[in-house]
């Protein structure tokens, strides 16, 4: 079985003063994707990323919080991480095999930090590996437009730490 796996679509991510590549097309990806795991019976986990206290992401700041845009229906597993790998120092591994899942589907933000750093973490903690190709995005950089940014990460870790599929082609 595979899990879903939602990376920081928080408030300040989102809807921040850098906006993400094609936004509002992720948000009705992800929720179809929910709407595909829940009919199958696989597990949803969503991170919540927290920067130190001081930052604009401190632990309380409304930034940290989930879009309100997700359809979430309140079973959904929800966790706190402090580092871009979503594995790293939380209990995420332990929780996905608790729930007999030999997989993870990897969606949200930001593409070049916790999306890249949790894929390539995913497959070295034993687990089957999908990065939903039209699922994560990011903003613009100085050196790269966001567009490029996914294209250039889908390509880079598709075959050596995952399974790239879009969307639609996608079934728990």
């Amino acid at each position: 079985m595979y899990a879903l796996l939602i990376l920081d679509m928080q408030v300040g991510l989102v809807h921040g003063p850098e906006k993400p590549w094609r936004g509002e097309a992720l948000i009705d990806t992800l929720n179809g994707l929910m709407a595909n795991a829940r009919e199958a019976g696989a597990p949803i986990f969503l991170a919540r990323h927290f920067g130190p206290v001081g930052s604009p992401i401190e632990p309380g700041s409304p930034l940290t919080a989930l879009i309100e845009e997700l359809k979430l229906n309140g079973e959904e597993v929800i966790f706190e991480k402090t580092r871009p790998n979503a594995f790293a120092q939380t209990s995420l591994a332990a929780q996905l095999r608790d729930r007999g899942c030999e997989g993870v589907v990897i969606t949200g933000m930001k593409t070049q930090y916790c999306v890249d750093s949790t894929t390539r973490a995913a497959r070295d903690a034993g687990f089957e590996t999908v990065l939903i190709a039209d699922g994560h995005t990011t903003s613009d950089t100085p050196l790269l437009d966001a567009g490029a940014v996914v294209a250039h990460h889908n390509a880079t870790l598709a075959g050596p730490f995952c399974r790239l599929v879009e969307a639609k082609d996608w079934a728990f």
